[in-house]
């Protein structure tokens, strides 16, 4: 009788305990699927593409380092801490900026940023690769300015009367026609709050980082000089995108 008792007891015991388990377990389990459903966006520095010095003599590899390792690096650091700090859960960087009236000024310096710099890397390429417009862009770039020279000239002019701080664009709009713009800061035209809005084909950073070290106060000679390396097949792949 007293084993039986004994029998009972401990089996009732370990009942108790594995049920327990199981329930912590559970719980365990929820908790962590709400975690990853709320964990913020956490953006990262992307690669170039290309060494520092491989832009060399349009860009120094000074300024290339600088540039993308402590200007970008940055961005993405307070765009992180940016979208924390907002409580808000975006799907992506795209979705943030459609959406950036909703977001304070931080978010907004920061994400575009992040996004106009990711972009500007892809659309360089090594100064010893030549190249030149191509495919649907350049007929396009040809239908709408008459030439690849004419439109040159034009972003030339918008990138260098850009007051202060800002980026040029070549941008494909809704209506898909082809049109030359300028954005301040870090603003771009995917933004909602952009002034035109369109599809980025082409973009220069305009910003003093970008170029001073090696043109000083001469930005007209640093815009020149940056036809010598853009990567016209990565600008074709947006265009036809």
């Amino acid at each position: 009788m007293k084993n039986s008792r004994r029998t009972f007891i401990k089996n009732a015991t370990l009942g108790t305990l594995g049920l327990s388990v199981a329930s912590i377990g559970c719980a365990e389990k929820v908790i962590a699927t709400v975690a990853q459903v709320q964990k913020p966006l956490a953006f990262t520095l992307p690669s170039l593409p290309y060494a520092f010095d491989a832009l060399e003599p349009v860009i120094d590899k000074m300024t290339m380092e600088i540039h993308h390792g402590k200007h970008h690096q940055a961005y993405i650091n307070n765009l992180n801490k940016a979208i924390l700090d907002s409580k808000k859960t975006p799907e992506s960087l795209e979705s943030i900026l459609k959406n950036i009236s909703t977001y304070d000024a931080p978010t907004r310096n920061n994400a575009g940023g992040h996004f106009n710099h990711s972009l500007f890397w892809t659309l360089m390429r090594p100064a010893n690769e030549a190249m030149e417009a191509q495919g649907a862009l350049k007929a396009a770039i040809i239908a709408s300015f008459g030439s690849v020279e004419a439109m040159q000239t034009k972003f030339n002019e918008t990138a260098t009367k850009i007051f202060g701080s800002g980026w040029a664009w070549l941008i494909k709009d809704a209506t898909g026609k082809l049109q030359i713009i300028s954005t301040p800061n870090q603003d771009n035209p995917l933004m909602d709050i952009a002034a035109v809005k369109g599809t980025p084909i082409l973009a220069l950073d305009v910003w003093e980082h970008a170029y001073y070290l090696k043109y000083q106060n001469v930005r007209k000679d640093y815009v020149a000089s940056w036809w010598k390396v853009v990567n016209w097949k990565k600008a074709n792949e947006l265009f036809v995108a």
